[in-house]
């Protein structure tokens, strides 16, 4: 069977029931993929957010709202459970939050204050996170397969199960 690929993009989000897909999202540095999956059902979706908050511009929220984590997974989560996912049933694996460049001052280490924040999200949700790529400055990309959850990392070029 020939994979089917979706193409998450920079402050966007997509999902899928179809065992054919995988979903990737290239290019991650202080940015965060999100892969939710949900084994019962082969449901999946990806979020690919570049801030850590809606509050910091609530009218560009309105506008991308897959740019922030906290709006961007608030929908991606209503799409999912809409689609038949129980929450409480869903794997959780992330990618991202480096510095790919020096970061000098205090408090503007944007891939970390993006970790924090899909933390707490998944906190308020009662979700945890399954597994974890996250720092350093290597930019990476994320692949998750619909036919059963799996996720791909690649950074530097080399690949490996996450």
């Amino acid at each position: 069977m020939s994979k089917r690929k979706i193409t998450v993009n920079i402050s966007d989000a997509k999902l899928s029931s179809d065992p054919s897909a995988v979903i990737a999202t290239f290019s991650l540095g202080s940015c965060i993929g999100v892969c939710l999956y949900d084994k019962a059902t082969h449901t999946g979706g990806m979020l690919h957010y570049l801030l850590p908050n809606s509050a910091e511009n609530c009218q560009q929220a309105k506008e991308k709202p897959f740019m922030y984590a906290d709006t961007g997974m608030k929908i991606l989560l209503e799409k999912l459970m809409s689609m038949g996912v129980n929450k409480k049933r869903i794997q959780v694996k992330i990618a991202g939050g480096g510095a790919p460049l020096k970061v000098t001052a205090k408090g503007f280490d944007i891939g970390k204050r993006n970790y924090l924040a899909i933390r707490k999200i998944l906190w308020k949700n009662g979700m945890f996170i399954n597994a974890e790529d996250v720092g350093g400055s290597s930019p990476r990309t994320l692949y998750m397969s619909i036919a059963n959850g799996d996720v791909t990392i690649r950074t530097n070029g080399v690949e490996r199960s996450l």
